[in-house]
């Protein structure tokens, strides 16, 4: 939204501002801010308030913090309630600062201060004149929008394990950005096979109110008819990676909750005249590349990249995006019979950023690459294998990341699996760390050992 703006305000985000949130089981639990806003970047209140302050209405929002806030929402909550919402704060309508400063964790209704509500209507009595429950009769309806030959598959979308919403907590996680690098479309192998779709390849989704782009992932945990797609990408990590532009605008009549998991969609393979990556200290230039998607490591920002169009001039169209100046090294290699191309801008003896492209989406593997990026300087080893993207000690590819909190990866897992070396939960957990973390990553490491 900030694109429809007149005038933007800089905000601090979730872990630079402090106060209460309010989880959907009632919970009411104090925040503190664990990072320093950057810049001029201030709270949501302090900018209303300034706001208010500048359009002469400075008596109404005249707060010196948010626990002056948080006790008139607290005290509005109780004004003309008398138990007749149940949104009732009046026991921390007079919390003192100290107090607030140390608030417990607490469920709302709060009648009595210090005193919560964990479990509502076990009494038998809801919150309408009669206190009896209003119960909704809803009678099941089809999707308004039905698949058809124009769209014959069904639409889903949802969340991934290691993104929260649009990245906008996660987005810039080195360590949460390497399970799952780009926005995917999951679909049946069946589905696959007629529409003439490959596993790891780029396709084309279309529906009635929008198109975008995303990498195939065949598994036959896919019903047959429908595509999966996570929410997660949005216009800052990717180009044409945007879900929700294709979901359907229908809402439901009672709830107003969007049709998001039911869209008639047709899904066609993406035909890219070259694809490739690059590695950069900063930013790369998006403009003109038709698939991008951005990711965040550990000393650089990785970029996939695939386009219709070849470029005339591959060693112009790299020297302008990885930002090549006179006194910088330039390396680069080029074969056109196949449509090959890789470059390399070292500065002050440093990796500044490489490029990567191929005709058939061949290309090497990541992770030594971006480790390059950890070295003040390269050494002789490191330049003679740069342009080959592969580590000169000829290490093995552990593949994708699987494990996120140990960085194990799916080669190095099937690896140990299938030499018995780890054949349960418990042993792979023994042998290499993985799912012994925060542990979403089980539900994959089942499946791997299933033989999926």
């Amino acid at each position: 939204t900030t694109a429809l703006g007149h005038v933007v305000l800089p905000a601090s985000t979730w872990g630079e501002r402090e106060g209460t949130v309010t989880n959907s089981e009632r919970c009411i639990s104090r925040q503190r801010a664990f990072l320093d806003a950057p810049g001029e970047a201030r709270p949501d209140w302090w900018m209303v308030q300034e706001v208010a302050r500048r359009m002469g209405f400075g008596a109404g929002f005249n707060y010196a913090g948010s626990a002056d806030i948080f006790r008139e929402h607290a005290r509005l909550s109780a004004f003309e309630n008398a138990g007749t919402r149940d949104f009732d704060l009046s026991g921390l309508a007079d919390v003192d600062s100290a107090a607030y400063e140390t608030l417990d964790p607490i469920r709302w209704p709060v009648r009595t201060a210090g005193t919560g509500t964990d479990r509502m209507f076990a009494d038998g009595r809801f919150y309408t004149p009669d206190a009896r429950a209003r119960l909704v009769p809803v009678r099941y309806r089809t999707p308004v929008h039905a698949p058809d030959t124009d769209y014959p598959l069904v639409l889903n979308t949802g969340r991934i394990r290691d993104q929260w919403h649009t990245m906008t907590r996660t987005g810039r996680s080195p360590r949460l950005s390497t399970h799952l690098t780009e926005p995917y479309a999951e679909l049946h192998p069946r589905d696959a096979a007629v529409l003439g779709i490959a596993d790891r390849r780029l396709v084309h989704l279309e529906t009635s109110w929008g198109r975008m782009l995303a990498r195939a992932r065949l598994t036959g945990d896919q019903r047959p008819g429908t595509v999966f797609v996570p929410m997660h990408w949005n216009d800052v990590f990717a180009g044409n990676g945007r879900v929700d532009a294709l979901v359907n605008p229908v809402v439901d009549p009672i709830s107003g909750e969007p049709e998001f998991k039911h869209t008639p969609v047709r899904i066609s393979a993406y035909a890219c005249a070259w694809q490739g990556f690059a590695l950069v200290r900063g930013d790369l230039e998006t403009v003109g590349v038709d698939y991008w998607v951005r990711s965040t490591g550990t000393r650089c920002s990785r970029y996939e990249l695939a386009d219709t169009v070849m470029p005339g001039d591959w060693s112009a169209w790299a020297m302008n995006r990885l930002g090549h100046a006179e006194a910088d090294e330039w390396l680069e290699f080029q074969d056109t019979g196949t449509g090959r191309y890789r470059a390399a801008l070292i500065r002050a003896g440093r990796l500044e950023g490489c490029l990567f492209v191929s005709r058939d989406g061949n290309l090497p593997a990541r992770q030594w690459l971006e480790g390059l990026f950890d070295a003040s300087e390269l050494d002789a080893a490191a330049r003679m294998s740069l342009l080959a993207g592969r580590s000169p000690a000829a290490g093995e590819d552990q593949g994708e990341i699987v494990c996120s909190c140990f960085q194990v990866g799916r080669n190095r897992l099937l690896k140990a699996i299938t030499q018995g070396e780890a054949v349960t939960l418990e042993a792979i957990g023994q042998k290499l760390q993985a799912g012994t973390g925060c542990g979403s990553c089980v539900p994959e490491l089942k499946r791997l050992l299933a033989g999926g």
